[in-house]
């Protein structure tokens, strides 16, 4: 009995250490693979493939939501199989360091690179450059000249009879004797007329407050959304945390459009469905702005509705809006200039002016057009200082506005500073 005993126990170890013991590690890994599907046909929990990684200081599952990342459609962005871009790096100083300033105006140089167009022959630069060649006497019949310039360049008829009348009278004094004093009477009107506020040159936009709600508004097609990407851009590598509020919601693809620029960027997007409220969405924003601590809400609005006076009319709510969510904003309202389109962006911006207190003109693609003239026009017409000049696609080609410079690199020599 004791020997059918021993034999039985024998038998056991046997079979365990050759069939049970080499299984159970395979059991528990599926198969010894990560990822692999074990004998219980239910996937391996490893973080990433079908389970959220733990937060090791909490023991909770965490959400998988970078800091910073847009809130915009993060429900699409998995249904899609999309991961969600990496939050960009805190670039915020430290507490108690001064905060960086804002990007400031570029140099002359830049600016006549993308000014290229008007400074060739048949732009503004050129043409009246080519009045003052050889030795030409100066006398009453140039001004006329200058007028066709002027005129063929989009300045306006009202800013080029300012600009004339002044030359007028430098003539008849004998002041301007020679073609270096008109050129040097003409960059000196159009410095006058650029510099028609207090706040410093340069200073395009004023973050006094916490947030700062800017307002963007204009026609379709202006360059608004663009804008605000380029603009996020600047503010978020000098150290400005921002939240972007997706507030023409009457075009699907202006709200894409955001949503991928705040992802470049790593600012958030507040959004709502294809045809929402614009102005709940702008309400929103402010406050998802107070909530994360931002200092910067730059806010899209839709550029055509059915009507004009539907358009003026929903501006004017979003900007009620805004000073319901948070007391004084908006606290800057851009109008966005195609300044391809010349003097009928004029009509337009009037329009805008009319309804809404515009602190601010932004001129865009004025490296699309040669008649770069009409930066005098629209700022001399409306009595809103240009703010920003848009000469590119890419971050770096928004440029705060130094009308010294921007003179300088229109209708300066290459030589001048």
């Amino acid at each position: 009995m004791e020997t059918y005993l021993l034999v039985a126990i024998v038998a056991v170890v046997l079979i365990y250490f050759l069939f049970l013991r080499n299984r159970a590690p395979a059991e528990r890994t599926g198969h010894g693979r990560e990822g692999e599907v074990g004998r219980g046909g239910q996937a391996s929990r490893r973080p990433g493939v079908g389970t959220a990684p733990r937060d090791r200081s909490s023991g909770k599952a965490s959400s998988g939501k970078a800091p910073g990342v847009a809130l915009a459609g993060p429900e699409e962005a998995v249904a899609a199989g999309v991961a969600a871009p990496k939050a960009a790096a805190d670039k915020r100083p430290p507490p108690g360091a001064p905060p960086p300033s804002v990007p400031r105006g570029t140099d002359v140089e830049t600016l006549r690179r993308g000014l290229a167009r008007s400074r060739d022959t048949a732009g503004v630069f050129g043409r009246l450059k080519a009045l003052f060649n050889g030795q030409r006497e100066i006398d009453a019949s140039l001004a006329k000249e200058i007028e066709e310039v002027l005129l063929a360049s989009d300045v306006g008829t009202a800013t080029t009879q300012t600009i004339l009348s002044r030359l007028r009278d430098g003539l008849d004094r004998g002041e301007l004797t020679n073609s270096d004093a008109v050129w040097k009477a003409l960059r000196q009107e159009a410095v006058r007329m650029l510099n028609i506020d207090a706040r410093p040159a340069g200073s395009g936009l004023d973050i006094r407050h916490t947030p700062t709600v800017v307002l963007f508004v204009g026609v379709n097609g202006a360059g608004k959304t663009t804008t605000i990407g380029k603009l996020a851009a600047q503010l978020h590598a000098a150290g400005k945390k921002c939240v972007l509020a997706a507030g023409d919601t009457f075009r699907a693809a202006a709200v894409q459009q955001l949503v991928i620029w705040g992802k470049r960027v790593g600012c958030e997007v507040v959004h709502g469905k294809d045809g929402a409220d614009p102005a709940s969405v702008l309400f929103e924003a402010i406050k998802k702005a107070e909530e994360v601590g931002a200092d910067v809400v730059l806010a899209d609005t839709a550029g055509r509705l059915h009507t004009k006076a539907n358009l003026m009319n929903e501006m004017q709510k979003i900007a009620r809006s805004a000073g319901k969510a948070l007391n004084g904003a908006p606290h800057e309202i851009f109008l966005v200039i195609d300044s391809t389109t010349g003097q009928n962006a004029l009509v337009q911006a009037r329009e805008f002016k009319d309804a809404l207190e515009i602190s601010g003109i932004v001129l865009t693609k004025l490296d699309g057009t040669a008649k770069g003239g009409v930066v005098l026009g629209i700022s001399d017409s409306l009595r809103v200082p240009v703010r920003f000049v848009g000469m590119g696609e890419g971050p770096d080609d928004l440029h705060e506005f130094v009308p010294q410079r921007f003179v300088d690199a229109l209708l300066g020599d290459e030589h001048a500073a």
